[in-house]
């Protein structure tokens, strides 16, 4: 194809005459040409990147909010641990503590105290449903875990009050293992392991060895020290206040030990063994008040940890849900 030629109006010489471009210019044109062309593409094209994918200060800023997404969800599930060991606490606290003090319990509906009127946590709905969604739960769960550990607070500070002014009854209450042994059976209904059927059982079996050493749980005075029936070698301490307890299936006593006799806590009353109704040897402890059978899980505040005492607690269940099955 023929090049083509501009060509531009010579006023001196009255007629059009060609353009002449040497080579140098013609490199400079071109090359200016493109680039100014490049730029204007690439300024379209980054400007169409970042409506769509934001610039990159933007894209670092969703990244932190990311997160700090992540850290709020890990921070909503830290809250609620927390408040699940709280209510382990409080669980103790009316079941364990104010139980042996013969406090009365704190009402499940006050723990569960709330907060009502106007939407307190509106502050937040300015944020995208997500955030906001996790900045409601966790302030609320803030707000509930704050009211029952104040809650907790002045139970303790109550506990703390009575038993200060209650210290002689607290000497004489049951609070340590009789034995050092485990727990091979929990208190309440189960399938008798001698006679076969479903009937209350009003203690606790401690795993014993014949010849153990047993202790007294607190002050008192002995009661009875005898034979009876399917008890076996029968011990009972009085310990006032109501609250009595019993030692059962024992192989003999400690010297010296008769109805009459003053015991203190920690003191080696009798001995483990066989005697009575048992498929072996072992020691059945009761604890009863005023003339009732009380859980001796309960009561044994000073020589049990609260995470012993809820696995005791889950041990029972899951022993009385064994025997249902079997007597089913």
């Amino acid at each position: 194809m023929p090049e083509k030629n501009h060509y531009y109006y010579n006023a001196d010489q009255c007629e059009f005459v060609p353009v002449l471009y040497d080579t140098k210019k013609k490199l400079v044109h071109s090359l200016s040409f493109w680039l100014i062309n490049g730029i204007v593409l690439g300024c379209i094209a980054f400007s169409l990147l970042t409506k769509s994918v934001g610039t990159p200060a933007e894209i670092a800023l969703k990244d932190e909010n990311r997160a700090l997404i992540e850290q709020l969800r890990n921070a909503e599930v830290s809250i609620t641990d927390i408040e699940t060991k709280l209510d382990e606490i409080s669980e103790l606290d009316n079941e364990m503590y104010r139980s042996i003090l013969g406090l009365d319990h704190v009402s499940d509906d006050l723990r569960r105290v709330g907060v009502g009127g106007a939407d307190i946590y509106s502050e937040f709905d300015h944020h995208s449903r997500e955030v906001s969604e996790i900045l409601r739960n966790t302030a609320s769960k803030l707000d509930r875990l704050e009211r029952k550990i104040n809650i907790q607070k002045t139970s303790f500070n109550e506990i703390k009050s009575h038993y200060n002014t209650n210290k002689e009854r607290l000497r004489n209450v049951p609070a340590i293992k009789p034995v050092n042994g485990i727990i091979l059976s929990g208190y309440g209904m189960r399938q008798h392991p001698v006679l076969g059927y479903r009937r209350m059982h009003e203690g606790v079996d401690f795993r014993a060895e014949i010849n153990t050493e047993v202790f007294s749980t607190g002050d008192g005075i002995v009661k009875f020290a005898g034979r009876r029936g399917t008890y076996g070698n029968l011990l009972e301490i009085d310990h006032g206040f109501g609250i009595v307890t019993r030692y059962a299936h024992l192989s003999r006593f400690e010297d010296g030990i008769r109805p009459g006799k003053k015991v203190s806590r920690g003191d080696i009353v009798a001995y483990t063994g066989n005697s009575g109704l048992t498929q072996g040897p072992h020691l059945h402890y009761e604890v009863m008040v005023d003339g009732k059978h009380s859980n001796p899980i309960n009561y044994l505040i000073a020589d049990i940890t609260p995470e012993e005492y809820l696995m005791f607690k889950e041990f029972e269940q899951v022993d009385n849900r064994f025997n249902l099955s079997l007597s089913e």
